[in-house]
């Protein structure tokens, strides 16, 4: 039992994340940190961030994060796995520079790192391994010792992923009507990106249109619809739909939107819907926002009966599913044999990110990948 709970040889596990602001004083500033390099004028970010002024200024995802940080200490503690937790953001408070700084002050030389997003993309993956790299430069430029760093997989088809989602539908919809219950369609919703960026996600050898990025949801969707089909005896009919949609009109990103989606099943007759935000972890603000006020407004304005379905946020099961996959990657890291957990056709993704996987918009230096000039 103590081996199978053994962390060796990581001496800390470090949950990586977005942030965001926490009062309408941060907005501004952490749109700017967002922002960085881009020349975006002062007034045009309060324009941009005037869905979070709508809450008061708040991101939900600080206090989500904290959430998930006591469910994996819990869980961690409850199991006899004695590994320290840390979290840092990208874009603010606790930065992640900050963070490494105290943990190397605390003497930790191996990290693993949790990053708040499940799938393989540019954003998702490949800009938190650029972000990694910036502050371990900053840090040895202060003549700090650096640890070495290693990343988690994409955990998009761990079973703790997605029981919870496959929940999270089943109670929405229940929360529908009987009359339109059965014939509810489900929109398995995204973030949308650039398609030359979804294009070129995951390793090279899959890039193509979609890349592991479409590929990964589309999985994911279908496991789900699976699911709910088998506890309920209904097969729901569904669709990969996408959200957050940010970048230049010319610009061709992934579709169809979310509110146009929404539109056109009306059109086509489909009773109701329900929608399952599976490309992120917790209900933060794109969810909140994007899902939450803007399409439940288009569904209202369209009389289309719609519930959304949660997302694992701190659930238990995400928790165990994070806890496995530390035991995996250090069983790894210790030469051992390992049975990877994951579910359906994809298999479990790689451990290490290949040479051109999720390649950068512009060529900066990226940890824990084959390429780390940290390794």
């Amino acid at each position: 039992m103590r081996d199978a709970l053994d962390a060796t040889p990581y001496d800390a596990l470090l949950l990586l994340s977005f942030g965001g602001p926490e009062g309408p004083d941060d907005v501004v500033p952490f749109l700017e940190n967002v922002t960085r390099g881009r020349g975006i004028p002062k007034e045009r970010l309060k324009e941009v961030g005037r869905h979070y002024f709508l809450f008061g200024g708040v991101s939900p995802i600080n206090d989500q994060n904290r959430a998930l940080l006591d469910a994996l200490r819990k869980d961690f503690a409850d199991h006899g796995l004695d590994l320290p937790i840390y979290w840092g953001n990208r874009n603010w408070a606790p930065y992640l520079t900050d963070t490494l700084r105290e943990m190397i002050a605390d003497g930790q030389r191996r990290i693993l790192v949790l990053a708040t997003s499940a799938y393989a993309s540019y954003s998702g993956c490949r800009q938190y391994r650029e972000n990694l790299a910036e502050s371990l430069a900053a840090l040895q430029a202060e003549g700090l010792e650096l640890p070495k760093i290693d990343k988690l997989r994409h955990y998009f088809n761990h079973p703790g992923f997605l029981e919870p989602m496959v929940d999270g539908v089943i109670e929405s919809l229940a929360e529908l009507s009987e009359d339109v219950r059965d014939g509810a369609h489900i929109a398995f919703s995204t973030h949308s990106i650039p398609n030359a960026s979804a294009d070129t996600s995951g390793p090279v050898e899959g890039h193509g249109e979609g890349g592991a990025y479409v590929a990964q949801h589309l999985e994911v969707a279908r496991l789900i619809a699976d699911a709910v089909r088998e506890r309920t005896g209904v097969d729901h009919p569904w669709q990969l739909v996408y959200q957050s949609r940010s970048g230049a009109p010319h610009i061709p990103w992934l579709e169809p939107d979310i509110c146009d989606h929404l539109e056109e099943r009306h059109g086509s007759g489909v009773p109701a819907v329900v929608i399952a935000p599976i490309g992120f972890v917790s209900d933060h603000m794109e969810v909140l926002y994007d899902l939450d006020t803007e399409a439940k407004a288009k569904a209202e304005e369209l009389g289309l009966p719609m519930r959304r379905s949660a997302t694992v946020g701190d659930d238990p099961r995400f928790a165990a599913a994070i806890r496995d996959l530390v035991l995996e990657r250090a069983k790894v890291e210790r030469g051992q044999e390992v049975a990877p957990c994951a579910v359906g056709a994809l298999g479990p993704d790689h451990n290490v990110c290949p040479v051109g996987c999720c390649p950068a918009r512009a060529a900066k230096p990226a940890a824990a990948g084959v390429d780390s000039p940290y390794a």
